[in-house]
Formats: C-alpha cells, structure tokens, sequence
C-alpha cells in the first residue's frame, strides 16, 4: 500500500512527529528485546557449571533461541499488514516478558531448552521495527532510517554482554548466591519490556496518517482481507525469488551476529582464559560497534541508489557482505587476545554494514507484500543462526574451526545478492521517486514537486 507524508529526513532530537516517535520508540523496543532475548547468554557460564551443561548442551540452547524466530517473523509480517505494527509491537513486547522473567524456573536442561525456545519470540520484534520505519519514511531516506533503528535495537546485543554480568555481580554482592543471581538478574528485562509493551501502544500509531483501524474505516487505505490481506501479503513475497535470495543473504549477515552474541562471550572466557565481566566487555564490543556500523550500511546503501539507483544499492551489499567474510575467516584465526579483539571489531563493522545494506533494498522489493517481504527476509537472519549453531554444538570442531567455516559460508551467501534484480520500469520509477523525495528534503524545490506524498518530518 501507498501511504502519504512520509518523512524525507531523520531529525533525531525531534519526539513530537509521529514519524520521529515511531523511530525512536521502534529501535528502543529492538534494543530492550535483546536484553531478553540474550540476556543469558554473558551468564551461560554460572549457568552452565549450576544446571551441569556440556558443550552439546549449551549448543542446543543457542539453536533454540533463534529457532522459533524463524517462524514467529515469518507470522508477524503480515500480522503487521492486517493490525499494524503499533498494537502488533505492543502485543509481542507484553507476551514476550512472561518467559523472560520465568526462565529463572528452569532446573534442568530441558526446562532451561524450553524457556529459550520460547524467549526467541521476541527476536521477531525486528521485523515490526523494519516494517515501521518502512512506512514512515521516504524512498530517499529509508535505508539509512531502516538501518538506524535496527542498529540502534541491535545496539541492545552489545549493551546486554556488558549490563547483564554487571546486573549479575550487582546481586551477588547482596549476599545472595550465584545459582539464584543469574535467575534474578533476568528479571530485570522481563519487566523492562512489560512496560515498554505498554508505551509503545500509547506513545506510536501505524502510519504518518493514523492507525489502520481509522484509515481503513475513512478509505484511505484497503481492508486487510482478500487480495490486501496479510496472507496474501506473504503469498506475494513468497513467490519472488529475489525474496529468498535476500533471506539468504541476511542468513549470512544477522545470522552471523545472533550466533556470534550467543558465543563470543564463553569463546573468549574458554580460548582466552579472561574472567566473566572482562569476556562480556569484550563480547559487548562485537555489539556495540551497531551505534554507526548499521547506519553506515543504510547510508552507503541511499548514497549508491542516488548514483546508481537500486542497481548500486546491489552492488553495495555484494562488497559489504564479501568482505565481511573475509574478515570473520581473519577473525578465526586470531591466536592473541589484541589482534583477536581489533579482527572482531572490523568483523563487526562489515556484518552490520550488510544488515543495513539487505534492508536498504527490502522496502523496494513489493511495495502492497512489504510485511510478507520483512517477515521473509528478517526470517532468514534467524535461519542462518540455527544452521550456524549447529557449527558450535559438535563436539569435534573447536569454536575457531566453527568460525572458519561460518566465514566461508557468508562469502558464498553474498553471491546471492546478485538474484535481486529489477527490471528498466521499475528503476526508472524508483529513480523519479527518490528524485522526487529528496527535492521534498529542499523546501524551495518541493513547492515545484506538487507531491504531497513526501514531506519533511
């Protein structure tokens, strides 16, 4: 669907413009949903010596909090077709914070696989956050808007290996003991997001506009049933095999960054022989490099397509991806703790740069299929970190051998951007859009555009 005023500009200091409001509250959501989502994981070694884990079981573990995103992005998008990603936002971050707050109950392996299967749900709040900037701003600001907030949500997975084992040493210090630290500390996102499920359905609507509810009932917008509906929305992006060229791609990108969230940690604490808070700081730097890293994949990705239209915003994501896997294969191989840290480092500069360079192209792919387009692709990050975690959970290859592997695999993903083509009209178009979005940006040159669909936030 076509929805009038988006913004032509990111103003970050502005939390008046519902445009602004939906980009703020949408990364903050993303951001705490890591906190639930692997809150655990700087912990999984008080945590593996209290439920006597082995290496298999650990792995397992990881599998399981990226398995069921799969299915729950692929659900959500066109959920956000049919209810909108406000009430479908706040539904999921309410639910989500149950077992968040509950896996302090787990007492065995089993019960502990079960509570993180079912804590990725919420791993499926990126594509809401994807699908709301998505419809909030406009062709020629919507890479670096879309790579921005993910960057700043993904921010949470760098942030949550350095407040989490601080949390921990914060209840430790009271006296209590650290088989009953870990489960208290993990209370603390499960709130957090309970509350934030709250202002999210207060403080954002769906669209520049209004909430789908009231466009649809004043005709602005269809009804979401029959060939609108949300899934028919996911039957259209299903068809395009471009689609699942790009759930490939971002297999081999996000994928990367969930699986290596997930261990960078304990491969520091195990290869490294640091202690727990010195192998999350570590492990946090991996995430925190999202402040800029996403964001310079969305803006590369925007400059390109105002050189070279969607054709550039292609080729960009082939080199950032590329090279991200001959940093991760260098990365690897690292045997000192300092070349160890400075290869991760740039590793992380190039994942996150292809993360906002995938979702630089996704808004383009089928503009009436774009929840069934985001859940598809935002699926595929997940996929990739289930198969990828299987790498880590053999007990004959080491996690070095793992990352190695993982490194050559993501060069081959990156071919595949090379399916997403777009035929001479629809360049075209796309070009005169973006065209006319950035004279929209002009105050003096949008008066002589007549188009009222692209407005400065």
């Amino acid at each position: 669907m076509e929805l009038a005023h988006k913004a032509t500009r990111i103003r970050l200091f502005d939390f008046k413009s519902v445009q602004m409001r939906a980009f703020h509250m949408s990364w903050l959501a993303f951001h705490l949903c890591f906190f639930g989502w692997f809150g655990i994981a700087p912990l999984m070694a008080v945590v593996r010596e209290d439920l006597n884990l082995d290496k298999s079981m650990v792995g397992w573990s990881i599998i399981a909090s990226v398995a069921i995103t799969v299915l729950v992005r692929l659900i959500i998008g066109p959920l956000c077709d049919k209810f909108g990603p406000r009430r479908t936002y706040s539904t999921l971050l309410i639910l989500g914070s149950i077992p968040v707050m509950c896996i302090g109950f787990a007492d065995s392996f089993e019960s502990f696989l079960i509570a993180r299967l079912c804590i990725g749900a919420i791993g499926a709040s990126f594509v809401i956050t994807q699908y709301h900037t998505s419809v909030m701003f406009a062709p020629n600001i919507v890479g670096t808007a879309n790579a921005t907030t993910a960057g700043w949500g993904n921010l949470g997975g760098g942030t949550t290996q350095i407040v989490m084992p601080l949390i921990f040493a914060a209840i430790v210090s009271l006296g209590v003991s650290e088989t009953l630290g870990w489960r208290l500390a993990m209370v603390v996102p499960g709130v957090m997001l309970f509350i934030l499920g709250l202002a999210y359905l207060k403080y954002t609507q769906d669209a520049p506009d209004g909430n789908y509810s009231d466009l649809r009932a004043a005709g602005a917008i269809p009804y979401a049933k029959n060939e609108n509906s949300g899934w028919s929305s996911f039957r259209n992006a299903a068809k395009d095999y471009r689609v699942w060229a790009l759930f490939v791609v971002y297999a081999g990108c996000f994928g990367v960054e969930l699986t290596i969230n997930n261990v960078a940690a304990i491969y520091f604490f195990d290869n490294f022989h640091v202690d727990l808070k010195t192998a999350g700081l570590i492990a946090g730097l991996f995430g925190l490099m999202n402040i800029f890293a996403r964001t310079m994949g969305g803006f590369f990705s925007d400059l390109s397509a105002r050189y070279m239209g969607l054709t550039g915003r292609v080729r960009f994501l082939f080199l950032a991806m590329f090279i991200e896997g001959i940093a991760l294969v260098t990365f690897s191989q690292m045997e000192v703790l300092a070349t160890a840290i400075a290869s991760m480092v740039v590793f992380s500069l190039f994942v996150q740069m292809s993360e906002g360079a995938t979702f630089g192209l996704v808004p383009f792919m089928n503009k009436k299929a774009l929840g069934g387009v985001n859940g598809i692709v935002g699926a595929g990050g997940n996929a990739g970190a289930v198969l990828a975690g299987f790498l880590f959970k053999s007990e004959s290859l080491s996690y070095g051998q793992g990352l190695l592997i993982l490194g050559c695999a993501v060069m081959v993903c990156s071919l595949f951007a090379f399916f997403v083509r777009f035929s001479p009209e629809v360049l075209a178009e796309e070009k005169a859009a973006f065209d006319t979005a950035s004279a929209g940006d002009d105050p003096i040159k949008a008066r002589g555009t007549g188009d009222p669909g692209a407005q400065p936030a």
